[in-house]
């Protein structure tokens, strides 16, 4: 038996195990030393649902997708679905008044599914298949975000009247941030560049098709954008290819959509960035640039996904053993990893995790938590500091796993994906379940 044991209420008074810009809204410690979200002990989610498990706090992701369409008061906001989409997750986005983007026929069935206004339905992708452009058009999504010539082609064949379209542009701007990946320079798979007249021959090509109606160009710059100024840059770069539009084929264009990609903290200290400064300085930007071209004002859209899902997750494990190699480091080896979690091995990704179950006691130790697949790189989190008295049982749980962590999800080593579970006001319900040995073998034709 510990003090803590004895005297619960020094658990409250002692040191915040958690930072409250990385974690969930409604993260809280109790008496025990349990870890809550959503007024649910994440202890109980593993003893009910097993691990690993997804939890995601609905109060949260509500709340950050309220902080968009409030400090982005004249900008619409279309939730990026990829980082996260079940049929409930696009049932919040639509009560929270926010459109959803989709990258596939699989995510627009979901969002579909799950009550979104066709109309609010933004259709993404680079290779975009016949059959998911006639599902789009069949169902009435409200953009396409055409990427290439024969995307064009596709789709005006398809249409059965007139199509709303969005043609993605690269403004070739390298966003050079720490951990960032940067999809707005020309010397990547996305959209149209600017340079070379490729941009212009798109705009050609959609123009020469009566049934496809050019409302306006998409850009994206990356993920992990922390500095607000370079969405002003891509505001002044876009305006002026939408007058130069105007010059040469008298038309005008009256939306552009600047993606999103915002940053959130994975670590203490992490940048994120300012939704007030943003609103600044998109409006900053629309004033300057379109004063310069004399260009009617568009209607500007961003496309948040990480930076509403990502805070709201929680990914839970079970600790399988500990051991320490004689002149190296401290593994501490738990009951998922890269199938549930491929980031790290993918960006080198770094989180933020704590023990669950208990109050930590003691010292602390630097460990790596690695996975439990068959691969060297197959790491949770590498060089942390964990209680030095974990031990097999213990509970971890790793913050900011909401946003492409479900949606990347494999099979790897056969291992069935984790459900995802929804918290609030004290209850938990699973959103996706389990998958089992039965539906990796459903699906074995041999």
């Amino acid at each position: 038996m510990t003090l803590l044991d004895i005297v619960p209420s020094l658990g409250r008074a002692a040191p915040r195990r958690f930072d409250s810009t990385i974690w969930p809204v409604t993260t809280r410690s109790d008496e025990r030393g349990q870890l809550c979200v959503g007024g649910v002990a994440l202890a109980d989610i593993a003893d009910e649902f097993d691990t690993p498990a997804y939890v995601i706090d609905e109060a949260d992701f509500r709340h950050r997708a309220r902080r968009y369409r409030k400090a982005l008061r004249d900008v619409g906001v279309v939730y990026a679905g990829k980082s996260l989409l079940t049929t409930a997750v696009a049932r919040w986005a639509r009560e929270e008044g926010i459109g959803v983007d989709v990258c596939s026929g699989g995510e627009l069935a979901i969002a579909l599914a799950g009550g979104v206004d066709p109309a609010r339905i933004v259709l993404h992708g680079n290779a975009k298949s016949p059959d998911e452009l006639r599902e789009a058009v069949e169902a009435g999504v409200g953009r396409v975000v055409v990427d290439s010539c024969i995307e064009i082609a596709y789709l005006a064949g398809l249409a059965r009247r007139r199509q709303p379209v969005l043609i993605r542009v690269t403004p070739d701007i390298d966003i050079h941030g720490h951990r960032a990946v940067t999809t707005g320079i020309s010397d990547q798979k996305f959209g149209f560049t600017l340079g070379g007249g490729h941009a212009a021959d798109a705009v050609k090509r959609v123009l020469a098709h009566p049934i496809l109606d050019l409302v306006g160009l998409h850009c994206h710059l990356g993920s992990q954008v922390s500095d607000a100024t370079l969405y002003g840059e891509a505001i002044r770069r876009m305006i002026a290819a939408m007058a130069d539009i105007r010059a040469r084929h008298g038309v005008i264009l009256t939306e552009l959509n600047i993606g999103g990609g915002h940053a959130i903290p994975y670590l203490n200290g992490d940048r994120e960035l300012d939704l007030g400064e943003l609103a600044r300085v998109i409006e900053d930007a629309l004033d300057e640039a379109c004063a310069a071209e004399h260009f009617p004002r568009p209607a500007v859209v961003v496309e948040p996904g990480r930076a509403i899902s990502g805070r709201a997750g929680v990914t839970l494990y079970r600790v399988c053993s500990v051991k320490t190699q004689p002149g190296g480091r401290t593994f501490v080896a738990v009951d998922g990893g890269m199938s549930d979690n491929p980031r790290v091995s993918l960006y080198c990704a770094q989180y933020t995790v704590t023990l669950a179950n208990r109050h930590p006691q003691g010292a602390k130790q630097r460990v790596t938590v690695a996975g439990r697949h068959c691969e060297a790189g197959d790491e949770i989190a590498r060089d942390i500091e964990l209680p030095a008295d974990l031990r097999p049982g213990d509970l971890l749980a790793v913050a900011c796993t909401g946003a492409y962590h479900h949606s990347m999800a494999s099979n790897y080593n056969m291992v069935g994906r984790p459900p995802l579970v929804a918290v609030k006001d004290g209850r938990a319900r699973a959103l996706v379940r389990r998958e089992t040995v039965a539906d990796l073998l459903s699906r074995d034709c041999g």
